[in-house]
Order: C-alpha cells, then structure tokens, then sequence
C-alpha cells in the first residue's frame, strides 16, 4: 500500500515509486565477509572518535557498493545532528551531475550530543546507501521512501547483523 505521499505525485513519478515499492531486497556477495568491517564501525562508534568512524563507514560502504558492483559514494561522518521544531536530522543523500554523490551521517544526538546507538548509526548509513543504490543499482530517476525502499534496507541491514542463533544450534555457513 502506498505511503499518502504518493497521491500528489504525477503519473511518471508513481510509476517510479510502484518500480522501487516491488524490489523487497538486496542480496550481498558474501555479506559474512564484512563482520569484520561491521564490527570496525560498532568499535569506532563507541569510542566516539570522528574521523576513525569515517574511515570505518567509508570501508564497509565502498565493500558493499564492491559486492553490489556499483560506483562507490563519498562518506562523510559528521558530529551533532542538526535539529529544528521538525526533528534531527540522521543522514543525507547529494546527488549532483558531474560529482560523486556523498553520503552524510550524523554520529552525535542533537540535544544532547551523545553518541548514538550502533544499530541507530548503522541502518542510517545504510538507508543513505540505499538512495545510492536507487539510482546506480536500481537505475530509479528518483529514489523515493517506499515499503520496498525500507525493506531494502532492513536486508542489509540483517545480512550484516545477522539474528543471534539458539544457543546449541550451530550457524549456517554463508
């Protein structure tokens, strides 16, 4: 079911939405491959230095957009949300003709600037990613928020952090 959004937009733009609402996931090569890279971000997060982090996240997103075989996006980690009587701000895609597109997240609460949460942190990074992925991957004109666009997200998302298994049950090989 659409979002109330998708009302307002012209008839090309809906047919958009539609194409992007019916892609559910992405399937990365290997996605075991990238805990080590994972785990940087979660150690670099909670030592709530900028620049390791950014090195981290530019690391496990230029893997990802490798396995996803498209062109990598520049990251940058920023430190306090900005925040207005709407919200914080978590991320930003920019997509600019003749730039690389850049990817922003924001590692520090507005209000109080502490360090946000790992899972908070990462399906953020991912879910600027994942406008990337819109356009290079999916080839979309315009990257819009649909269920497929959240889905999308929570595949990588559970691909690099995979559920915990029951203890006395051995994890599947990936």
């Amino acid at each position: 079911m659409p979002f109330a959004y998708y009302e307002n937009l012209d008839p090309e733009q809906q047919r958009i939405y539609r194409m992007s609402d019916g892609v559910k996931s992405l399937r990365v090569r290997a996605p075991g491959a990238l805990s080590p890279l994972v785990d940087a971000v979660r150690e670099t997060l909670a030592a709530g230095a900028r620049a390791p982090l950014e090195r981290a996240s530019r690391a496990l997103t230029d893997a990802l957009c490798e396995r996803l075989d498209v062109a990598t996006v520049r990251v940058q980690v920023l430190e306090v949300r900005p925040s207005s009587e709407e919200g914080e701000l978590h991320g930003l895609y920019t997509w600019e003709a003749g730039r690389i597109p850049r990817l922003q997240v924001w590692m520090r609460t507005a209000k109080q600037a502490r360090v946000v949460a790992f899972r908070t942190y990462l399906r953020t990074l991912l879910h600027e990613l994942c406008h990337h992925l819109d356009f290079q991957l999916l080839e979309l004109p315009h990257s819009f928020h649909t269920e497929g666009f959240f889905e999308r997200e929570s595949s990588l998302f559970h691909q690099l952090v995979p559920k915990p298994t029951p203890r006395g049950r051995k994890k599947a090989r990936e």
